[in-house]
């Protein structure tokens, strides 16, 4: 289930959740269905795409990454086709949930909206590598992981909290953030697995070539930081809506190691971006939560 990802996904949700705490009376019991969701979906989504992978044959014993469940011969393919619906047949009952707690009802045009949002990640999440033309193979994941795990997530989650009354457009500029770092995880990824790849998949990182694809790491952490601090010039600041920045070293050994390093030696950097990424949400969330205690 690829566990160290999630602090990625859910990141972004709890973000937005806690900046909704900061302006509205949130529900507990929604906070927590939207949690699971994303959970569930992220979950998905990892399984999803290591199916896609080895029926496509891109990933073999000689790959960078950690070996998984099936290129490790733990799993079959039809218990991980399995796993796969057990885990959409949970994204739609917590969605489902989820949605009913906010808005007290399924059958009016928010609500249905929300849920058609909602189909639209899983079917995001299972067509990154499945299907006849997953988006995956054609360098159009970053697109994807920038609305889905930036936007979605950060705006979606305060959009729920609130029960679709309170968001305002300057939340784009923290969904942008967690989007653009949660698109890093996916480029150092590719940077790593660029040898690999290169056989039946077209991602950015090829496209660009290494040295590109690492300037391009850059510049996404770059502006990530930026959408950040315009969040909190935007919002009356007070020094608490800064405690994010405490996870700036974070960032910096990252890079450092994103541009030392190669093949499968980034791999730590990947969880090393994943859990910056977390704190860095987690700290926002608080320091814009401060006022309250």
């Amino acid at each position: 289930m690829r566990l160290r990802t999630l602090p990625l996904s859910t990141g972004g949700v709890l973000l937005g959740i806690l900046l909704a705490t900061a302006d509205w009376r949130v529900d507990v019991w929604t906070a927590v269905l939207i949690v699971l969701t994303t959970v569930c979906l992220q979950i998905l989504s990892n399984l999803s795409n290591e199916l896609g992978d080895v029926l496509r044959g891109t990933d073999t014993p000689d790959r960078q990454g950690p070996q998984y469940g099936l290129n490790s011969g733990e799993m079959s393919v039809g218990q991980m086709k399995g796993l796969i619906a057990t885990f959409v047949v949970l994204c739609i009952v917590f969605g489902t949930l989820m949605t009913w707690r906010a808005f007290g009802t399924l059958l009016s045009l928010t609500p249905i909206l929300v849920l058609m949002l909602g189909a639209g990640a899983i079917m995001a999440a299972m067509k990154y590598t499945l299907g006849r033309n997953p988006y995956g193979y054609r360098a159009k994941g970053d697109f994807y992981v920038f609305l889905f795990f930036g936007l979605v997530a950060v705006l979606g989650a305060y959009f729920v909290c609130t029960a679709g009354v309170g968001l305002h457009v300057k939340l784009i500029l923290p969904g942008s953030a967690v989007g653009f770092f949660s698109v890093g995880v996916l480029n150092v990824n590719n940077i790593r697995d660029m040898e690999t790849d290169a056989a039946n998949r077209v991602t950015v990182a090829i496209k660009l070539g290494e040295r590109k694809a690492k300037i391009y790491q850059t510049v996404l952490i770059c502006l990530g930081w930026a959408c950040m601090v315009a969040y909190c010039l935007l919002c009356w600041p007070s020094v608490w809506h800064w405690l994010w920045t405490l996870t700036l070293p974070l960032y910096i050994l990252h890079l450092r190691g994103v541009w030392t390093r190669s093949g499968k030696a980034l791999d730590p950097m990947l969880p090393l971006l994943v859990l910056s990424t977390f704190a860095l949400c987690l700290l926002a969330g608080a320091g814009f939560c401060a006022h309250l205690l």
